[in-house]
């Protein structure tokens, strides 16, 4: 029988993380396991974490210390595609609560059509709240960016609130991988393209973190840019 597995890296995110819990196993969504990818938070999120899997079907990956975003999403994605049965589909999404649990049922649902299926902020219905303007003029351009650069028509390349299907998630050599950062979903996001897996988008609302700092800094545009480019090379 398929499963259905949510894969959330953490770094400094007690407050957050118990929330999103609660709203995710509101929804009962049957055969749904999480994985809690830590980073040695200075706060203490991986012991919250800890408290929280002796009360949901939860397991915690605990690392040594703060590795990157992309890093600790392939932790956590070979953790759980060693023991996802065939049709199971993982889902990767935020701690801060910039993604909606909401949106589950339809990635899911949306899943059945689709090996990878994008929450996109910048496809019809889809809006991001609580940005200012130089922030969504930043992601704009770098979606645009990219898209022209890779040669893409996703309008959400760099969103991390995505739902791979078991066989299209395992088909990426992580051993290929080179980005540390955000970079990461543009990268995943292209080498299921260039596999011939079927993409598709749907619309959502990403809201700016309420608790804790965001984690946005300007490294992170420059990983984009230049691995953007190198990604063009090696394809």
């Amino acid at each position: 029988m398929s499963k259905t597995f949510i894969v959330i890296p953490t770094y400094n995110e007690r407050e957050n993380l118990p929330i999103l819990l609660e709203r995710i196993f509101a929804l009962q969504i049957p055969e749904l396991e999480l994985m809690v990818v830590d980073d040695n938070s200075p706060d203490g999120t991986g012991k919250i974490a800890d408290e929280l899997a002796k009360k949901y079907p939860l397991r915690v990956l605990h690392r040594e210390g703060k590795q990157g975003l992309g890093t600790a999403y392939v932790a956590g994605f070979k953790e759980v595609l060693s023991k996802a049965p065939a049709g199971s589909r993982i889902i990767q999404m935020d701690a801060d609560l910039s993604h909606d649990p909401l949106v589950i049922p339809a990635l899911l649902t949306a899943s059945k059509a689709s090996d990878l299926v994008l929450g996109s902020r910048y496809v019809p219905g889809g809006k991001i709240e609580q940005w200012g303007f130089s922030r969504r003029l930043i992601s704009k351009f770098g979606n645009l960016y990219a898209r022209i650069i890779l040669g893409l028509s996703y309008h959400d390349l760099t969103g991390g609130f995505k739902c791979f299907r078991k066989e299209a998630l395992e088909a990426i050599d992580f051993l290929a991988l080179s980005s540390v950062g955000y970079n990461f979903q543009i990268e995943t996001t292209y080498l299921a393209h260039k596999a011939g897996f079927r993409i598709c988008e749907i619309p959502i609302t990403f809201t700016e973190r309420k608790i804790g700092l965001s984690k946005f800094n300007w490294n992170i545009i420059f990983e984009s840019f230049w691995k953007v480019f190198l990604l063009r090379l090696r394809g």
